[in-house]
């Protein structure tokens, strides 16, 4: 028996090591021949460049822990150092190392991972798993393996660390046992003897444990005489990672992208020349051919393909930025490959020229950071007419990469280049599919590259949808010709589609409208005919609208589902009427596009909520632009993809910003022109931007001022003890401006919609219910029993306390729960065995907002500044204060949290002072 044997966990853990090693594996085998000097194009293994990155991302992102139910395994030694050396940031190697160190290092060797129950004394061999409730059982008695400190030994010896390597070869002289003819021999593991597991729970490693298991133990053996022969100069470290994956947290050069810009014509061509740039025509770069990177797609999808076999080949999936960024030899020609986000063809994101900015800034700073090739990498960048109407290359300029523009014959000698072998004349080696035509220029797509053609001076459409008068027969039914002949004679885009919403929902997409007296004219027909029409103008929210009707699809979504969830973070979609659902699929597409370029922004998040993230970001305009709900919506439906991804970028980084309708012209001649900007620092700091963050530096004063709160009449209404004292008679004074009135609010509720929570505070939590018998949320209790099956830092720990914090469906209310757990933990500190049976989080906030309500009166303040929030019965002006201060929350939290525990406390503690 081995592992936490709980049936659920198993294929998890699995999982999570066969990713790391993977990452390893795949840079290994890149370019090798299986059958060596007898093999040929058909067995070399070709690796993908963004596969490899794709696997190293997940293994940052979960590292130091080694899966959601582990918060640290000794086993990532070999992740870590050798074997696999699969880590390149140097600080995360040395994070790791020291986890392992502070938590799972004994006297004998090192545990696998924390409540271990393998050959404990509490285990029952009888049994397959464990039940969750026993694991804590074995917290402290863990066994302990010296198989560890071997790798602590050669990890060392490939570090150039003597001192490391002197001390655990010491460490493991004292554990190892003398077998025949006086050969050392390695243990498996050392167990605590039965007689003295209680000695070993009161005072954990002090106990002498005794060997179990096999002796030798092989795999320990062989490492340990790998790290001998080295560490005494037998064996060099090139000798047995003669691949030198030991450098991989060496500093690599900086890396310079080499971008190529192309005219699409030659009138596009003279217009960058009158403007100072030299560029090539797409037809001038010959023999150097370029395609888009569809194409490359399906070439690596007939890699592995072998009739004879009945092997289909790779499937097909998209390139990544990686991939389209090296030069490829296919059949002794020369190909580049254009960015992937400029083929999405299928969805609008291509139409907003801001936001193709955007995506080739993430690529360019996601290349600066992943580069790990020989050569440098190259992007092979189109212009097109909609680029240059709307000066796209001057929007290109500020960006914090090293780039290099140039033709691309100059990059020939400095760029990365691959030579695909396999697609070399054979039986199947075919270049690409037939529908695929060999000349650029006439691609079956010709327009694949600027989307709908250029900006026309189109007619202006009402962005707030208008009521259709429904024709109705002698029988009340509706007319279905008369609406087609409505639809002939509007003019209004809106509602042409609208109309054709409804036919398409009662009719069906391949219904004739016989609108064409000589062609057909199907539903379908009309709708792509009417995208093509809002995609010129730039009407955001129909072009949202009608794409929803088509159910186009966002081409990269599964991708940046894929990015999100191999981050460790769980995604609640919700099922919005359309054309809602088209934002959701930006949405996560957004997000991706900042976990790749920014993971930092979603610290302490483990669940995106992404309805109530839209929902959120149409308050947000509601507030700034002074307008009702019904209008922040439409107005968010019709943001242009870079603005709503400006707007949620705002959102994400928790600093204070405004949104304003702007003057500026914008592409669009109909959707809002809205300014997204960030104001100065009028409230917290980065530091600080989770309202309640400001306190880390009081937290030790509070917990003095807890048993101050203890010693006063906790009912009293008045100000008692507080961090700072105000100098305003009120809550309401201490707004000094308008611009600061609702700037707590707006702040709780963004915290509470992302889930966003300072950090440590799951860990405090696990605390808090060590010392209690659970804590309830509305109805939800988190038991304390939860303590036994998990450990504090464990993924699946944290995400079980969210899940229930985000039973709340009001933000701003949650993230007041989420403050007053934080005035528990605060309580969880000091020396007391129990604060409280099932501890009833609302109710101390409800204890706080009447004594909040009660000092308000009392200074004065009448029921119009004293309104409740109905959904939650709180008061509004409580959820606009801050944390600190006379009139913070945290003053009135702690009051009602001591009000709440009083009788649970000692007498002790009540009669300080």
């Amino acid at each position: 028996m081995g592992g936490k044997k709980k049936p659920s966990e198993a294929p998890e853990n699995k999982e999570c090591y066969i990713v790391i090693f993977y990452s390893a594996a795949l840079e290994a085998l890149d370019e090798l021949d299986l059958f060596g000097v007898k093999g040929g194009p058909q067995s070399v293994i070709h690796v993908l460049a963004d596969e490899v990155q794709h696997c190293q991302s997940i293994l940052n992102s979960i590292l130091p822990r080694a899966s959601t139910s582990k918060e640290v395994d000794a086993s990532l030694l070999s992740v870590i150092s050798f074997p696999a050396f699969a880590v390149e940031d140097s600080q995360l190697v040395e994070l790791t190392k020291q986890e392992i160190i502070t938590k799972l290092q004994g006297r004998y060797g090192c545990c696998r991972f924390l409540r271990d129950g393998y050959k404990t004394p509490k285990e029952d061999p009888s049994r397959l798993y464990y039940e969750p409730s026993e694991l804590k059982l074995f917290e402290n008695i863990e066994c302990e393996w010296p198989l560890f400190w071997t790798y602590f030994i050669l990890d060392g010896v490939f570090g150039g660390n003597a001192e490391q390597v002197q001390e655990y070869r010491e460490a493991l002289e004292a554990v190892l046992i003398k077998g025949k003819n006086g050969v050392p021999l390695l243990p498996e593991l050392y167990s605590v003897p039965p007689d003295k597991v209680d000695e070993e729970y009161q005072n954990p490693h002090t106990v002498d444990r005794v060997p179990m298991g096999k002796l030798p133990h092989m795999w320990g053996q062989s490492l340990y005489i790998l790290g001998s022969l080295m560490a005494e100069g037998f064996l060099a470290p090139g000798e047995i990672d003669p691949l030198n994956r030991r450098f991989s947290t060496v500093p690599k050069p900086d890396v310079v992208v080499q971008v190529s810009i192309l005219a699409e014509t030659e009138e596009i061509k003279a217009i960058l020349k009158d403007k100072g740039i030299d560029v090539e025509t797409i037809a001038e770069v010959y023999p150097i051919r370029v395609q888009p990177a569809c194409i490359l797609s399906h070439i690596y999808s007939s890699l592995g393909c072998n009739s004879r076999m009945k092997l289909s080949g790779r499937p097909y999936r998209h390139m990544g930025v990686l991939g389209t960024s090296k030069l490829y030899d296919i059949r002794k020609t020369i190909f580049t490959f254009t960015p992937q986000f400029i083929d999405q063809q299928q969805f609008y994101l291509a139409l907003d020229n801001k936001m193709i900015v955007e995506m080739l800034r993430t690529d360019l700073s996601y290349l600066c950071s992943r580069w790990r090739m020989t050569g440098q990498p190259t992007i092979t960048f189109p212009i097109s007419h909609t680029m240059i109407s709307s000066n796209f290359l001057f929007s290109i300029c500020p960006v914090t990469v090293r780039i290099q523009t140039g033709k691309l014959s100059e990059f020939l000698t400095t760029s990365c280049c691959t030579h695909l072998s396999f697609m070399d004349p054979g039986p199947e080696g075919k270049l690409y599919s037939e529908d695929y035509d060999d000349n650029y220029n006439e691609l079956e797509s010709g327009d694949w590259m600027n989307g709908y053609g250029s900006t026309s001076n189109g007619k202006k459409v009402p962005s707030v949808r208008v009521e259709i008068h429904l024709p109705r027969d002698q029988s009340g039914e509706l007319d279905f010709k008369a609406l087609v002949l409505q639809l002939k004679e509007t003019s209004s885009l809106q509602e042409q589609a609208d109309i054709l919403y409804m036919l398409y929902t009662m009719k069906g997409p391949d219904w004739d409208t016989e609108l064409y007296d000589e062609e057909s004219a199907t539903v379908q027909e009309l709708l792509t005919e009417l995208y093509g029409k809002v995609g010129e103008i730039r009407h955001w929210g129909l072009i949202r609208y009608i794409s929803g009707i088509l159910r186009k699809k966002v081409e990269a979504l599964d991708e940046a589902c894929t990015a999100l969830l191999s981050h460790q973070k769980h995604l609640t979609v919700g099922l919005p009427p359309e054309p809602r659902e088209k934002t959701i699929s930006e949405i996560m597409v957004y997000l991706a596009m900042y976990m790749r370029t920014q993971p930092g922004l979603f610290a302490e998040m483990f669940r995106l909520r992404i309805g109530l993230i839209i929902q959120v970001m149409a308050t947000e305009l509601a507030h700034s632009l002074r307008c009702s709900a019904e209008e922040a919506t439409d107005s968010l439906m019709n943001l242009s993809p870079s603005a709503m991804k400006n707007l949620l970028h705002h959102i994400l980084s928790g600093k204070e910003f405004g949104v304003e309708r702007s003057v500026r012209p914008t592409d669009s001649n109909v959707s809002p022109a809205i300014s997204i900007h960030e104001i100065g620092a009028v409230g917290a700091t980065k530091t600080e931007r989770t309202g309640i963050m400001q306190l880390k530096s009081e937290i030790k004063q509070m917990t003095f001022a807890f048993y101050s709160f203890l010693s006063s009449s906790p009912k009293s209404p008045g100000p008692s003890v507080a961090p700072s004292i105000g100098s305003f008679p009120s809550a309401y004074g201490q707004q000094t401006s308008k611009d600061r009135q609702g700037q707590w609010q707006r702040r709780r509720r963004l915290d509470g919609a992302l889930n966003r929570v300072p950090v440590g505070f799951y860990q405090k939590v696990w605390k808090v219910l060590q010392k209690c018998h659970g804590l309830s949320v509305e109805g939800f209790v988190l038991p304390s029993s939860t303590t036994r099956e998990m450990t504090p830092g464990e993924i699946k720990f944290s995400v079980h306390v969210e899940s229930v914090l985000n039973r709340v469906p009001q933000p701003e209310y949650r993230q007041l729960l989420v403050e007053a757990i934080l005035v528990l933990t605060m309580m969880a500190d000091i020396e007391i065995h129990s604060i409280g049976s099932i501890i009833a989080v609302e109710k101390i906030v409800h204890i706080a907002n009447d004594l909040f309500l009660q000092e308000q009166k009392t200074l004065g303040a009448d029921d119009t500044m004293l309104a409740k929030d109905p959904a939650s019965g709180i008061c509004t002006l409580l959820y606009d204060s801050a944390p600190s201060g006379r009139f913070g929350t945290m003053t009135y939290l702690s009051k009602a949290a001591a009000t709440y525990v009083q009788e649970f406390l000692p007498h002790s503690i009540c009669a300080m002072q």
